[in-house]
């Protein structure tokens, strides 16, 4: 028997950590979700971590935050459509339009709270000290169990964001942002942690949830809380996708996408004329901005147009697939899947060719990486430390002490090898992009 997940269950408002909580009849629980999240420090810093476009070259490219808030637009926009549709097709109840609306711009607007500084790099940066550490032994890194490193070699900002969401901030312990669990679910792209994906994959599994992985093992039981309570199928040792997840997913593909050729062009990396034939590829119309409009403006024009025919053919795309998405069997992505589908694909190569290896990008991902393991190598010592001394802040030296007080490193879950790696691994994710310079440059002492 196929398991169909049943929105009744998708549409949770119940909070991780706080069951009692209730919404409000002018503000939802989603809503509340919402505002927690654009008013945690995590979301704050996203203001001064890379996109794409090194931060501070141009000051109209996008940085994360602005990112995130765009994606959350164009989140809602999807899920309102979709909205509309199941209420159309007796699916959801007409008051549950919002609700999933609400749900799906949350997710969106957490999408990239767990990110590091420097973009993706720093993602790889991160991964490749550790890979490093684990290879010459000894120490802290040689204490780990084998089953654990992969969670660290391949750090995952998505797994990273759900700690944040659910751990580190507002009620530690104790919930974290105690987010709904049908928020949590919308937000979690990759329902599996780092060893369980590794064991499906060897299986032979195939499935778009076993991209990367999106849970530490430290947040396993809170998560295994979120689908159960949703009724995310389990699918033998990880979940199925919550189907607004693809919707989230959606909304990054088609603003991260098109708007990165907006900065392209603004940069000097893309010429007018591809950017223009490109996005009109997309809007499948001739252009219709003003006769006097300068570049930038019929860009922007283009752009605008763009997302909205993107957002039409996302929606057809999720209808279209609405059976194998609710049973747990769909392994694409919406843009992949529209009609738009050529075109997206197209943009992607582009990128991949001649923006992602833009010299001043490149320049960017080489200092980053250099500039994490500075970060990451003169704070180890003080969770080496915290090992020998049986994981008790009492008795640390003077300079491990100076660390802690100049870093403001929080000790206070760190009490095995374990939660002292994601200690270390949470300060160093959290940085922005100019204080992991301004670490890196007291440690080095340069």
């Amino acid at each position: 028997m196929v398991d169909v997940m049943n929105w009744s269950d998708l549409l949770c408002d119940k909070r991780l950590g706080d069951g009692g909580a209730q919404g409000q009849a002018t503000r939802s629980v989603f809503v509340q979700d919402h505002d927690r999240i654009v008013f945690s420090a995590p979301f704050r810093r996203l203001a001064n971590k890379t996109q794409v476009q090194p931060l501070y070259e141009n000051d109209h490219v996008h940085h994360r935050l602005i990112h995130s808030i765009e994606v959350s637009s164009v989140g809602r926009s999807l899920a309102m459509r979709v909205g509309q549709w199941l209420a159309d097709t007796d699916r959801i109840d007409r008051a549950q339009v919002h609700d999933l609306a609400d749900i799906v711009q949350a997710a969106c607007v957490a999408h990239d709270i767990g990110n590091p500084p420097f973009g993706h790099s720093g993602e790889a940066a991160m991964g490749a000290w550790f890979t490093a550490g684990f290879a010459q032994g000894g120490g802290l890194l040689a204490d780990l169990e084998d089953d654990l490193r992969p969670q660290f070699t391949g750090f995952e900002g998505n797994a990273q964001g759900f700690r944040i969401l659910t751990r580190l901030e507002m009620y530690r312990g104790g919930g974290g942002m105690r987010l709904s669990k049908a928020t949590l679910g919308a937000f979690t792209k990759y329902p599996v942690t780092a060893s369980a994906r590794l064991r499906a994959m060897k299986g032979g599994a195939s499935y778009i949830g076993l991209k990367k992985f999106g849970i530490f093992q430290s947040e396993l039981s809170r998560f295994a809380e979120v689908a159960d309570a949703l009724k995310l199928p389990d699918k033998g040792g990880y979940r199925a996708r919550h189907p607004l997840v693809f919707l989230v997913e959606a909304a990054d593909d088609i603003t991260y996408n098109i708007v990165d050729l907006e900065d392209a062009f603004i940069t000097g990396e893309l010429s007018f004329d591809l950017v223009r034939e490109v996005l009109l590829e997309l809007t499948g119309k001739p252009n219709s901005g003003a006769d006097d409009a300068t570049p930038a403006e019929t860009i922007a024009h283009l752009r605008a147009r763009s997302i909205g025919s993107a957002i039409e053919a996302s929606v057809q795309a999720f209808q279209d697939n609405y059976a194998a998405i609710m049973e747990g069997r769909f392994s694409g992505d919406l843009t992949g899947a529209s009609s738009l589908g050529p075109a997206f694909a197209r943009i992607r190569k582009m990128a991949a060719t001649r923006i992602f290896t833009a010299p001043r990008k490149t320049e960017l991902e080489i200092s980053g990486r250099r500039i994490i393991a500075n970060v990451m190598s003169g704070i180890l010592p003080v969770y080496e430390e915290l090992a020998l001394r049986g994981w008790s802040p009492d008795g640390l030296s003077d300079h491990a002490r100076q660390l802690v007080r100049a870093l403001a490193l929080d000790l206070r879950e760190v009490r095995d090898t374990e939660s002292a790696l994601h200690g270390l691994a949470d300060f160093t994710s959290g940085t922005t992009d100019r204080y992991a310079l301004r670490i890196s440059r007291m440690l080095s002492g340069t």
